[in-house]
């Protein structure tokens, strides 16, 4: 790696080690709405289809379980 990307990553580290659990929380919340509005303008489909398709790729290969089912349908 070089020492830029180092610096980054370390820097990136010790931001979210100040952080309190409650703010960490919000970020974790914040960074999941964004990766569903990039993938729905990667793939053409609403925010709703998008958070059903990311829930549905979330699930496969996992033991099959009836509620999860009815929440991703």
């Amino acid at each position: 790696m070089s020492r830029v990307a180092d610096e980054m990553r370390r820097e990136e580290q010790e931001r979210v080690a100040r952080m309190t659990p409650g703010e960490r929380m919000v970020e974790a919340l914040r960074l999941g709405q964004e990766a569903i509005t990039a993938y729905a303008a990667a793939h053409g489909v609403d925010r709703e289809e998008a958070r059903r398709r990311l829930k549905r790729a979330a699930q496969a290969g996992r033991r099959p379980s009836r509620v999860m089912l009815e929440i991703i349908e």
